[in-house]
């Protein structure tokens, strides 16, 4: 019996063992089951948003625009098809840590967006650990070539595009945006811009992770932290990662950096990094429009928060979303 006792204990501590080495040498446990937690929220969140899509909204979905699976984007129109001469194009690229989330997340509030007259694009790219730093990235310039082809065909405008994203992909869309306006960036990134740096507009840039470098990797959010950081850039340790350096993009942002909306709750563990990104740029002379929320604000705005119009900020993020486009109008 006694031998059969430590047959026992000795299987199940290999299996704790085979558990734990999973998840610290291997990305995909994590990932996984960020997707499982990230697709549960944004089933939330979609069914929340349905009722304020207006009706008559022009949709062209699952559209390549490279050769991969991942590489789709979703067109969004407003009723009838037109949109007003000399508005710009939103280019949506969706969050989920770069492990998780899909460009479907996004849909609802493009559709609402399309709502208020605007053209809406979704872009699709493949996540973490399948798609290491910075494919995304690449993905996403080459989905602005698409359009720079194709755009008028699917009624946008290819020469007015402002570049947005959600948490990580607020990170995708401000690096990216970093690489087309600044030469000496798109180099090391292995970026061949795919439009002129002129027919990029503006970015919008919500709860957004910009220095991977400063990011605590300790306490309540660390080890979440390193099993992302191990998905994207294939370590958990930012001493050990020029890559990790290199995607800091406060630090290579130039004067050309094209005017940017920037947004985060204030109970977003995120929050100083919106900070830092909106300061980089205006040391730089960039145009800055934020929509921060004073810290005693109760509730707490959490990530994500404009996408809940059950409060008012979220919907508040919408109006000065769509104010800032506007402004961007010739």
């Amino acid at each position: 019996m006694r031998r059969r006792a430590k047959r026992i204990l000795l299987f199940c501590l290999a299996l704790a063992f085979a558990g734990y080495a999973a998840f610290v040498l291997s990305p995909w446990p994590s990932a996984l089951l960020t997707r499982l937690a990230f697709g549960y929220g944004a089933s939330k969140t979609t069914a929340a948003l349905a009722s304020h899509i207006p009706f008559g909204i022009r949709e062209q979905r699952d559209i390549r625009y490279g050769s991969t699976e991942d590489e789709r984007l979703d067109v969004y129109l407003p009723p009838g098809g037109r949109v007003e001469a000399g508005r710009p194009t939103i280019v949506w690229i969706h969050g989920g840590a770069f492990v998780a989330g899909d460009r479907e997340d996004v849909a609802p509030y493009l559709r609402i967006l399309a709502g208020r007259g605007f053209a809406a694009v979704a872009i699709g790219y493949t996540r973490a650990p399948t798609a290491r730093y910075p494919m995304p990235v690449l993905q996403a310039n080459a989905a602005l070539g698409f359009l720079q082809r194709e755009g008028q065909r699917l009624g946008v405008d290819p020469a007015r595009i402002v570049l947005a994203g959600d948490s990580a992909g607020a990170h995708i869309a401000a690096q990216l945006a970093a690489g087309l306006t600044g030469t000496d960036y798109a180099e090391p990134l292995g970026l061949k811009p795919a439009m002129a740096p002129a027919n990029l507009r503006g970015t919008a840039l919500f709860c957004g992770v910009f220095d991977p470098t400063a990011f605590e990797l300790t306490g309540r959010f660390g080890a979440f932290i390193r099993s992302v950081l191990l998905a994207y850039f294939g370590t958990s340790n930012p001493l050990d990662s020029e890559q990790i350096t290199q995607a800091a993009v406060p630090r290579y942002v130039t004067e050309a950096f094209p005017p940017s909306f920037i947004s985060v709750g204030n109970g977003d563990p995120l929050a100083p990094q919106s900070v830092v990104m909106a300061q980089a740029l205006r040391d730089r002379g960039v145009r800055v429009d934020t929509l921060f929320f004073p810290p005693e604000l109760e509730p707490k705005l959490p990530h994500e928060y404009q996408f809940d119009f059950g409060r008012p900020e979220g919907k508040q993020a919408l109006d000065r979303l769509s104010a800032f486009l506007d402004s961007l109008k010739s």
